[in-house]
């Protein structure tokens, strides 16, 4: 979350960043900048500095304010906020994509300018207005919305896709009616369940296992291999997906976001940004839900060692 809130502030707002501040600075060693930073952009460093060491404490001074907190209940907080984000991305793909194939079907027949105004219209028609007006303010709505309706919302997603296509088959063959923004919310939402559903999934064992070795493990060698796996696999290509998408300005993930791409059609949904957005939602979700599952497994492979010492202490 520290990365992507880092790099909301460094390619959205223009601060230096880290790396950056400590070039201008040259501090550990990193070669000086071409270009010095102007003071503000340093003012905005120090304070990104001084952020990142805040929290760094914040972290320390948790762990030691809790030390009886057992590995199983930091599991349960972790699956809780994946369970959240899920929850939240739901209602921001169900709610947005509402709204936005009605957006687009006024703009398409020319109803924008006689409900709204021209002025209004034109703007909708801008995927720069559109999404930081409509869209982003639904998002926000949307984990307001999570937070206090508990259920996992997705699993309906399957029930909207097969709607979604349902009433394309009824507009083209009885109507023969059929425009592109409808397309645009069918793959809008069927992206959304398999991406949104990965974390779920993993933890409630949805996901289909390549079963060679696994169910004849006992229980210790499971919660080693899911450990292990989620270290050295699940981890690692969340990571890469961020990372390599996200590391610079023109990067695959970054680019689309921040020029709010659409499709080239002109007037299907101005969502393709926001499916862009559902990688980094998946990765987010994902390693979220790796780190709780790692955090179970190991410490079933504590309790497990923890039993077998009380065991032969008490049977010598």
């Amino acid at each position: 979350m520290l990365f992507l809130v880092n790099n909301y502030l460094i390619f959205w707002k223009g601060w230096p960043g880290l790396w950056n501040f400590f070039a201008h600075h040259e501090l550990f060693g990193i070669s000086a900048l071409r270009i010095p930073l102007s003071p503000d952009a340093q003012i905005l460093g120090w304070i990104q500095t001084i952020i990142l060491i805040l929290l760094i404490l914040v972290i320390i001074l948790f762990v030691l304010k809790t030390p009886i907190r057992t590995l199983s209940e930091d599991s349960r907080i972790f699956t809780r906020f994946a369970a959240y984000l899920t929850r939240a991305c739901f209602w921001a793909v169900f709610i947005v994509g509402c709204v936005d194939i009605v957006i687009s079907f006024l703009r398409l027949e020319d109803l924008l300018s006689p409900m709204f105004g021209k002025v209004m219209a034109v703007e909708l028609g801008r995927s720069v207005f559109r999404g930081t007006y409509v869209h982003y303010p639904l998002i926000i709505l949307s984990f307001v919305i999570a937070f206090f309706v508990r259920g996992l919302g997705f699993t309906w997603l399957a029930l909207l896709v097969v709607i979604a296509e349902f009433q394309i088959v009824i507009s083209r063959f009885v109507y023969s009616y059929e425009q592109a923004f409808m397309g645009d919310l069918v793959r809008m939402w069927y992206a959304a369940l398999f991406l949104f559903a990965s974390s779920y999934a993993l933890v409630t064992e949805g996901h289909v296992r390549v079963d060679v070795l696994y169910s004849r493990f006992k229980t210790k060698t499971k919660a080693l291999s899911n450990a292990i796996g989620c270290v050295i696999l699940g981890a690692p290509l969340c990571l890469v997906i961020l990372t390599t998408g996200m590391w610079g300005k023109a990067n695959s993930l970054n680019s689309p976001l921040l020029s709010f791409e659409v499709y080239q059609q002109g007037f299907g949904m101005y969502t393709k940004y926001l499916m862009v957005g559902f990688l980094v939602v998946f990765a987010v979700c994902m390693l979220v839900q790796f780190m709780g599952y790692f955090l179970n497994s190991t410490a079933e492979l504590i309790e497990g060692q923890m039993n077998s010492d009380q065991k032969l202490k008490n049977n010598p």
